[in-house]
């Protein structure tokens, strides 16, 4: 016999729980996403939505026997954008400026 209150329909499943935050975080995160697409092309109307930055190029050539080897290219200025995400303009995909300035070493 079920106590009281212990109905099969209020009892919480534990994956119904979990299917419904993975929703939630997922329809907040395509909310935050268009937020900063919506925020990034009235930046590009008033031509203050892309910034560039500094970054440093090497590159990595294989060479015989499991070997590298690695040589310094120089400093390119890579354009990024003033936003959360990473966004598409210039016919590219651009990463956010708060991401470039902490990776600012590229690898090719």
């Amino acid at each position: 016999m079920a106590a009281k209150g212990d109905h099969p329909a209020t009892r919480s499943n534990p994956l119904k729980i979990l299917g419904l935050a993975v929703k939630y975080l997922l329809i907040s995160v395509a909310i935050l996403y268009a937020i900063d697409w919506i925020v990034f092309e009235v930046r590009q109307a008033r031509g203050a939505g892309m910034g560039s930055i500094l970054v440093e190029q090497y590159l990595a050539t294989t060479l015989k026997g499991n070997k590298a080897e690695y040589d310094y290219v120089g400093t390119a200025e890579v354009s990024c954008s003033r936003t959360i995400f990473p966004q598409y303009a210039a016919s590219t995909w651009n990463p956010p400026c708060w991401w470039l300035e902490q990776h600012k070493k590229r690898w090719e």
